[in-house]
């Protein structure tokens, strides 16, 4: 006759969002999920100790097994436990313990680390505890503050498991004031913080790698975007980012773009890794991390790596030893590491100077803006990416005519089918050929805003300049356009000029002499703008 089988429905496998079934016999235990091939089974001589507790899904039965792991089954109802407490006593000789969590609703405690879990209790009770195979990164925000980001086990570098539905803790920020007790009494002080900080580090594998892991070092590296110095250090399945406060793990899965751009300084390279999921300050999010190199400055580095890993593993994309310019290696490295095509400037499209981005803001926002093959980039803050096949068309504003003949900028709107718009403001009006030329052969639709105090469509302009030999041309133009002035030239009086000295009490009132300032001089000043005497006309004051 078979041994007894006790069964239980609907229960999870430690943070598994599966549903499953477990079974208890004399032999051991095992679970299966209800759908796919998700399977655990234990030994009945590994069971070490039970125990009954309160959590996030209902009841919770947690496993000590020999070796010193753990294992957790949620979902089991109240009534459960009396039933759950004989089967374990009968079929592995173990008392079902129960544990009290703390429900005060403190926000304040103590923390230890205990069997691979970050415990949080208050007044000696648990609250809640943080598998450290969750934690994928954490930083010193404050002098007294940690900052820690889950992200799940998924994966080399902390991938997040994107299969998990709903929401997910994604950070968690810790307020650990004091300073550590030093043994003798000497050296510097340190923080709680920084202790509670290393330890974590530690307690969660994400500080340094074992001892000649790491393919290459580059070291004070500049970053644009987030803005600082950080050391790079490149592992096989991922990279270390370490800044002054900050210390990340990034894996190579996650960067999904590479691009290699030149500055339009010829001074500086700019190399942008476009990361999902993105990076992540506090409640900022970097899609695109920028670094900038000096073009002429040179690297001498070997990579950590036999000749036999770079012949078969990288299929000889690599060499054992580096001495040319340091933006090279980089961009080698990263595009062998992660699989990915670096983004190279566009032969088709050259700006005024001969350069293969344009100076311009986003909002108060000074960058370039780099017209790709297949994309917009702007840089370096904020990194906006736009890709040719999400453009509906693209607006000109301030490109010429009535109002704008005399304007040495124009500003550029990229209307996207999603509806979002991106403005680009102060624009050279030298590249307005090139990039709308730029733009008829990607076949994206443009137009020019109407100028709204005439009504019609602004064209460019054909002449620029603002020398004097043409200033009386111009700026008689403009009054006609504007519908200020007759054939002859001649403007009316401005209602803030002074139409006759007679008329005005400015000398009255103030004692002193204003004749010059007569609407007479203002018309003049406005018909005729070439004259070498030519003064502002004064505004009275009442």
């Amino acid at each position: 006759m078979g041994e007894k089988v006790n069964q239980f429905d609907d229960i999870y496998l430690d943070l598994a969002p599966e549903l499953g079934l477990l079974r208890l016999a004399q032999s051991g235990l095992g679970w299966k999920a209800r759908r796919g091939e998700g399977l655990f089974t234990v030994r009945d001589a590994d069971l070490k100790r039970t125990t009954w507790l309160r959590a996030a899904r209902n009841f919770q039965l947690r496993i000590q097994l020999r070796d010193g792991r753990i294992v957790k089954f949620d979902g089991f109802q109240r009534d459960d436990f009396e039933k759950l407490k004989d089967i374990i006593k009968t079929n592995y000789g173990l008392q079902l313990e129960t544990k009290e969590m703390s429900v005060k609703g403190w926000n304040w405690g103590e923390t230890d680390f205990s069997n691979g879990n970050l415990v949080f209790s208050v007044q000696n009770k648990e609250m809640f505890e943080i598998p450290l195979n969750e934690v994928t990164n954490t930083s010193l925000t404050a002098k007294h503050e940690v900052m820690i980001e889950l992200g799940g086990p998924d994966g080399e570098g902390g991938a997040r498991d994107k299969s998990r539905k709903g929401d997910q803790l994604v950070e968690m920020r810790f307020y650990v004031p004091g300073q550590a007790n030093q043994e003798g009494g000497e050296g510097e002080e340190e923080s709680n913080a920084n202790v509670f900080y290393n330890s974590i580090k530690n307690e969660a594998d994400i500080g340094d790698a074992a001892p000649g892991d790491g393919i290459v070092l580059f070291s004070d590296t500049l970053c644009l975007t987030p803005r600082g110095r950080y050391d790079i250090d490149m592992f096989p399945a991922f990279l270390r980012l370490r800044g002054k406060t900050t210390d990340y793990k990034i894996s190579y899965t996650s960067i999904i773009k590479l691009f290699l751009l030149p500055k339009p300084d010829d001074v500086h390279v700019l190399f942008v890794i476009g990361l999902d999921p993105p990076l992540r300050q506090g409640q900022t999010r970097y899609p695109f991390l920028v670094f900038q190199f000096v073009r002429e400055e040179e690297t001498d580095v070997s990579l950590n790596l036999d000749d036999e890993t770079i012949a078969t593993k990288y299929e000889g994309k690599l060499e054992k030893k580096y001495e040319t310019r340091t933006y090279e290696v980089v961009s080698t490295l990263f595009k062998t590491l992660t699989g990915r095509r670096v983004t190279i400037p566009s032969e088709f499209f050259k700006s005024y100077h001969s350069q293969s981005a344009i100076k311009c803001s986003m909002k108060a926002n000074e960058g370039v803006l780099y017209p790709l093959d297949k994309s917009f980039l702007f840089i370096p803050k904020p990194p906006t990416f736009i890709p040719h096949s999400e453009i509906g068309s693209v607006t000109f504003s301030r490109v010429g005519g009535t109002a704008t003949s005399a304007s040495r900028t124009f500003d550029l709107k990229f209307n996207m089918k999603s509806g979002v718009d991106y403005s680009f403001s102060s624009i050279n009006r030298e590249e307005y050929a090139n990039l709308n030329e730029f733009l008829q052969n990607k076949k994206i639709k443009t137009k020019s805003m109407e100028d709204e105090s005439t009504g019609r469509y602004v064209e460019m302009a054909e002449d620029s300049d603002s020398d004097d030999d043409n200033g009386k041309r111009k700026r008689k133009s403009i009054v006609q356009d504007f519908g200020g002035g007759d054939d002859d030239g001649e403007s009316s009086p401005d209602e803030d000029f002074v139409a006759d000295e007679s008329e005005s009490d400015v000398a009255e009132e103030f004692d002193e002499n204003v004749s010059d300032s007569g609407g007479s001089n203002a018309s003049d000043a406005s018909d005729d703008g070439g004259s070498d005497d030519e003064r502002p006309a004064k505004k009275s004051k009442k």
